[in-house]
């Protein structure tokens, strides 16, 4: 019996040893030690994160956030093209440290964590200047007449799903989006954030926001990062912190128009 004791001690001393390491073990560690931070990025989402087909080089608010991070953490940034129905997963296999910008949401929660959030959006239905007519509410898109077109594994697909369950849902797939849809013509009406859709009604003279009472789900947004990694989510925010006090995000946001 006080073998099996001893046996069983031992067993859970060298488990705890395990976890201990396994807990020490950062994200913050890799990242200084390999002198690079690797940041997902879709490159689809105008004024945030844009991918330039041509040159392969991406600008937006999200890539001089994290530039800026980069250059605090005395390292190269690398960032890894991803898409939103492979955002969360790309961080919980560890191919990339942390992500740009992303809505908050239940689902993500569930196996990926957030930073503090540094801005926020809401969102707005929008048409073509020949469709505007057809529209005046939020209530006027819910018809089986109307097409609404969203793109797979975002937040906004499921909000249309939500919101307008009597319409005709038209998915489509990274790196398609569901304004190109509309634009098209082979669509009526997406959904997007205030954000994307002050920049879309800005380039193309024919997008049109729907006239509606007030926007819906205001929702915050932060950075996805590996959920039980609790050494790297306290450096970031309390990076995000400082870089509040010293007016960064309010300076980035408003030189992207935000």
């Amino acid at each position: 019996m006080k073998l099996f004791k001893k046996l069983g001690l031992a067993a859970a001393l060298v488990t705890s040893l395990i976890a201990g390491q396994a807990i020490a073990q950062s994200a913050l560690d890799e990242i200084l030690s390999d002198g690079i931070l690797k940041v997902g990025t879709t490159g689809d989402w105008n004024p945030m994160s844009v991918r330039d087909t041509a040159t392969n080089k991406y600008v937006g608010y999200d890539i001089d956030i994290m530039t800026e991070l980069a250059k605090d953490l005395g390292v190269e940034l690398e960032l890894v093209p991803t898409d939103w129905k492979t955002l969360v997963n790309g961080v919980v296999a560890g191919k990339y440290h942390m992500t740009g910008s992303a809505s908050i949401s239940p689902p993500r929660l569930k196996a990926a964590g957030y930073s503090d959030s540094y801005i926020s959006v809401e969102i707005l239905p929008f048409t073509t200047a020949d469709k505007i007519g057809q529209f005046d509410s939020w209530e006027s898109v819910n018809k089986s007449s109307v097409k609404v077109s969203t793109t797979l594994g975002t937040t906004f697909e499921k909000l249309v799903r939500q919101w307008f369950p009597d319409a005709t849902i038209n998915v489509v797939e990274a790196p398609a989006r569901g304004y190109q849809e509309v634009l098209a013509g082979r669509a009526d009406v997406f959904i997007t954030s205030n954000i994307e859709g002050s920049t879309l009604v800005e380039k193309f003279p024919n997008v049109r926001q729907i006239p509606v009472g007030a926007a819906r789900a205001p929702t915050p947004i932060a950075m996805l990062l590996p959920q039980r990694d609790q050494v790297w989510i306290n450096y970031v925010n309390s990076w995000i912190e400082l870089k509040k006090a010293k007016g960064f995000f309010e300076a980035t946001a408003s030189k992207w128009g935000l």
